[in-house]
Parts: structure tokens; sequence; C-alpha cells
């Protein structure tokens, strides 16, 4: 199973700020995609099952289908504003177009793009990780691209021309249309994941979602996200393609589709252990070893008490001398 929400580790550093908007600005749904090109390799599809015609079509758009049946994932995109806090550029809120203020921090090289080529008094489509916080399931966010091919796609395609670096092969890789992004839907969401948890009472929805070691020899980590909303079946034990709306500060579901049943996880037996060698305490069941009591309040038997003055005097012997 593959997942494609490994933030990306490349550096804010490049040579030429030309060329850092050429990785982001024509491609930065690199990002967007969450490393599903890059993490192909690792995957169980072969990379010839992906053709190039298949690499422009993701490339055109900032949420590409999955890759893998069992794909886990957790991408949406949000319209509004990146504000930034006084005490780290990388650490700053989102002002989304109704309203609504949401914690935000900016990954991966997007950092270099928004410093050097976005203006932050106007509004973009901000493609991002939702997570939510298992102390009060505040959504917050996790920003790795940008989506505005209708003003950034062209100066990129010249800077890839003008640069010597890339041969004529590469050139004709750069697609020339791309999806405006006002024909996205502000606030959509794909997750794909185990739901883990539902509540009818409560019409909300866990799902636990799988997330990309950073090394081969690193274990899987994972991550729960909390959804509003219910479903007719039991949805546990399932992997789910989830379509999610946000409302506010919360993710709603909109549309679900169970991809497989997953196999049941059988725990381990509970084994007892004690303390400092000590036994636990011994459970009588009803009607075997039951220590004796008294019962309160019954007094078909007194205890007798002894007073002092009934106790007999001990008797002083005299010693005789002997004769």
């Amino acid at each position: 199973m593959n997942s494609d929400l490994t933030p990306s580790h490349d550096s804010s550093n490049s040579n030429t700020s030309q060329e850092m908007t050429t990785n982001q600005l024509v491609s930065e749904n690199k990002n967007s995609q969450v490393e599903e090109i890059s993490t192909q390799d690792n995957s169980s599809v072969d990379s010839h099952d992906f053709t190039k015609d298949q690499h422009l079509a993701n490339r055109q758009q900032p949420i590409p289908p999955p890759s893998e049946l069992m794909q886990y994932r957790a991408i949406g995109l949000v319209r509004g504003r990146y504000i930034t806090s006084s005490e780290q550029f990388t650490q700053g809120s989102l002002l989304t177009s109704d309203g609504v203020i949401l914690d935000s921090v900016l990954l991966g090289r997007i950092m270099s793009l928004v410093k050097n080529h976005l203006d932050l008094e106007k509004e973009h489509l901000w493609v991002v990780y939702p997570r939510t916080r298992q102390k009060n399931d505040q959504l917050h966010l996790q920003i790795v691209g940008v989506w505005e091919p209708e003003k950034l796609a062209k100066q990129s395609a010249d800077i890839e021309n003008q640069s010597s670096k890339l041969t004529s092969g590469n050139l004709s890789e750069i697609p020339t249309e791309f999806t405006p992004s006002s024909e996205f839907t502000d606030g959509g969401f794909s997750v794909r994941g185990e739901i883990v948890y539902q509540s009818d009472q409560s019409q909300s929805l866990v799902v636990k979602i799988r997330q990309s070691p950073r090394k081969s020899t690193d274990k899987p980590k994972y991550f729960k996200l909390k959804v509003k909303g219910t479903l007719d079946i039991k949805a546990t034990e399932k992997f789910w393609d989830l379509q999610l709306q946000r409302e506010g500060d919360a993710l709603v579901l909109e549309n679900a589709e169970v991809i497989t049943d997953l196999p049941k996880t059988k725990r381990p037996p509970f084994k007892q252990r004690f303390k400092s060698g000590k036994k636990p305490f011994r459970k009588y069941s009803s009607g075997v070893h039951q220590r004796p009591f008294k019962k309160s309040g019954d007094v078909s038997e007194t205890s007798k008490t002894l007073t002092k003055s009934s106790l007999p005097k001990p008797v002083k012997r005299s010693k005789q001398n002997p004769q």
C-alpha cells in the first residue's frame, strides 16, 4: 500500500530563483500530488503502467487521481490569504474566502515560492493537507502548494525554454494547457483510508491514514482525521474513498465509496503482570470457599464479654520451710 502523505524534503534553497520558479509554478502539484510520482518506485505498481501522457495529465491538475487502489491520502484545496505569524514565516494562518481563520504551516519548497512570487495581500488557491487536533477536533492545515496556472504557467514555461540544462525531450513534456483555479471547488478534500470509529449519535467518523516513511527502514506512521457525517452500514474494517467539503473549521462527508474490506487484526492475549511479585486479591465465587462473616443486625448470638471482676484472682502460696 502506498501513501501520498509524506511532506517534501527538498531544500528551500535553490541555485537561482528561475529554477525555483520552474520547479514550483509549472509543476507545483508535484507537492500537491504529495510525492505520488516519486513514491511510485516504492509501490507495488510497476513504472511501465504509467505512461508519459498520464504523467502530463497529473501535472495539469492540483489533485490527481490515486495511483493505486489502496493508496492512503488526505489532501484538499482551500482558497484564502496566508497570514504569517510575527514569530516565524512558516507558521501562520489561512483567512478563507468565507471568513474562517485556520491555523496553517508551510511545508517544503513552497516557502520560497510564497516569499518570492506570491502577493500575500490577495487570495490564492492553496493545496493543503488537513489535520484535526485530538483535544478539540479543530481543523488545521499544512500548505504544500498553490494552484494558479492562469497567472504563473506562461512565465514558468518561458523559463523552462530558456534554461540550458533542459534537453529538447524535457521541453516537450511541459504541459501547455492547465485547468484554471476558478474551475476547482473551494474546500474540496479527497481522503482515502480506514474508518476506525463511527458514531450515529455524534454524527462523526474517524479515518486512520497511513503516512509513507521518510526512509525505507523507518516504520510507517499513522494519523487520525475526524469527519462529520454518518454511514448507513458498518464502516469499520474497510478501506474507504471519501469526498469531503470544508464547512467552517470542519470537514463534512459528501460522498463515500468502499474500496475493499480489510483483514481483521488479532489482538494478542492479555497477560496479567503483578508488581513486585505480589499476588492479586483473590476473588471468591459465590458458594465456594467463602470466608465466614457476620451479617449486620444479626442478634441471634451475643458476644460474651468478660469483666475484670469476673476473673479469678491469683492465689499466692506461702513457701514452707523444710524441717
